[in-house]
């Protein structure tokens, strides 16, 4: 996770992961926008893509999902484009 709340107007946090495969893409994404909804009652705004694209995209305003097959995500380089944000270790 990314913080950019000091760089960016429209959201605070971007998490970056990749996954193995479309199935796998198709359940980080259920299992994100479960997990988001139950723990801190977020609800996603917007998504872009789906299981059968190398990227998901997924809005919860505060908080932008990026989901990635591994190809895309060297591709499309999206910590790069945010370097001077701070990493922030998910636990």
């Amino acid at each position: 996770m990314i913080d950019i709340g000091a760089q960016s107007p429209i959201t605070d946090f971007v998490v970056v992961a990749s996954a193995t495969s479309p199935p796998h893409l198709k359940a980080l994404h259920g299992e994100i926008t479960r997990q988001l909804r139950q723990t801190h009652g977020k609800l996603e705004y917007r998504q872009a893509g789906d299981e059968s694209s190398a990227w998901i995209v997924l809005d919860f305003f505060d908080v932008i999902v990026h989901l990635f097959l591994p190809e895309a995500r060297e591709y499309y380089d999206i910590e790069g484009l945010w370097d001077k944000g701070r990493e922030i270790p998910l636990s």
